[in-house]
């Protein structure tokens, strides 16, 4: 198996890497932005600026679209799972803020085209888990938002 639903697989006696390199590039030509620039950070670091209700409204189905797809993405991408949680947050009205917030991820998506999950198979088993929390970082209803991860050796098994 090489190619699978958008997951390609490399395999060697020494590692698997996971990608989705040509899922990418599809989605980059479905929503029309092939030849945008590259960004080296998945989300501006200002998310007071996802709460601004104050600009127009989008077409729904057009964000919803590319949500999806992104979120399809963070089974390979664990890097951009905090910033499609945020932004799949407003998948009931979104607005312009929101879909150019969707688009930064998707520039930087461009630029880190050859990012995945590498397996090596050298490494001793052991289990390690990180947590981390937000406290009170919603900014509509100040809850908070925690998430975790667990790697088993050089692999990343859980996010």
């Amino acid at each position: 198996m090489h190619y699978f639903l958008g997951l390609e697989v490399w395999q060697s006696p020494e590692e698997i890497f996971l990608n989705q390199g040509k899922y990418v590039v599809e989605i980059m030509k479905r929503f029309d932005m092939m030849d945008c620039r590259s960004m080296s950070t998945s989300m501006e670091t200002n998310l007071k600026l996802l709460a601004n209700t104050s600009s127009e409204t989008i077409d729904v189905t057009l964000y919803r679209q590319m949500i999806c797809s992104l979120m399809y993405l963070t089974n390979t991408r664990p890097d951009i799972c905090f910033v499609v949680n945020t932004l799949s947050q407003f998948l009931v009205e979104p607005r312009r803020v929101h879909l150019v917030a969707a688009k930064h991820v998707m520039m930087y998506l461009k630029g880190t085209l050859d990012f995945g999950l590498s397996y090596n198979g050298d490494h001793d088993l052991r289990l390690s888990g990180y947590t981390d929390s937000d406290w009170a970082g919603s900014v509509f209803d100040r809850k908070s938002t925690s998430g975790c991860s667990f790697s088993l050796g050089s692999a990343m098994i859980s996010w």
